[in-house]
């Protein structure tokens, strides 16, 4: 395992802002993507922002940015089918995941045992460094 949990890392430079994606294992074993955003400030530092999103939420967080993608672009035909669907359209439209990475299929609980905690996703904002330290 490599620094700080990290099992995989890739970086894109685009218009002087890097995006770090950091695939990383906590101590109770959990796997989770972290995208991080640098860019320089006015003052010599960088500002940093980052997003955790956990293995069991990786389905719904890539259908959502697939959604976000698809907007951008076509923007003028995507708001004429973009709807908020009935609870139990997003129930059935969840047993449907994507394929391709893994944890795309989620593993059945055994009968009878509790159902696994609920993840959330954390946005973080690490604030810049003050001039004189380094």
């Amino acid at each position: 395992m490599g620094i700080r949990g990290e099992l995989f890392s890739t970086r894109v430079t685009c218009n002087g802002r890097t995006y770090f994606f950091n695939v990383k294992e906590n101590r109770m074993g959990d796997m989770f993507l972290t995208v991080v955003e640098s860019k320089p400030n006015e003052t010599e530092g960088f500002e940093r922002r980052s997003v955790v999103v956990f293995r069991e939420d990786m389905a719904d967080f890539v259908r959502a940015f697939q959604g976000a993608l698809s907007f951008m672009e076509k923007p003028e035909t995507a708001k004429k089918t973009l709807n908020y669907l009935p609870a139990e359209k997003i129930a059935a439209k969840k047993a449907k995941t994507p394929t391709g990475f893994a944890g795309s299929v989620p593993d059945a609980p055994a009968p009878g045992a509790p159902e696994p905690k609920k993840r959330r996703i954390v946005v973080r904002r690490k604030p810049a460094m003050p001039e004189g330290e380094k």
